[in-house]
């Protein structure tokens, strides 16, 4: 099996959370923390990594997350699929 990666914009980003498949997700690095995306068969989760340290939140659709990421991303944030 063959990791691949790759660059998403940033108005790009709600697309492919809609189609995101259980063993995919998004890595968003900022400065400061990497955010993850994954989804499951009901509910999206998103971990937010700072220092080591983990913080979980759970939304029920890609509109949600969005609205969530919107304060946790900034212009310099790279968005990247896997």
């Amino acid at each position: 099996m063959i990791f691949q990666e790759r660059t998403v914009p940033r108005d790009g980003l709600e697309k492919i959370l809609r189609v995101l498949d259980s063993d995919e997700g998004v890595r968003i690095d900022n400065e400061s923390n990497h955010i993850f995306v994954n989804k499951t068969s009901k509910r999206y989760c998103i971990d937010i990594s700072t220092n080591n340290k983990d913080e979980f939140i759970y939304k029920n659709s890609a509109e949600e997350v969005i609205d969530f990421l919107k304060s946790h991303m900034n212009e310099s944030s790279k968005i990247v699929a896997y």
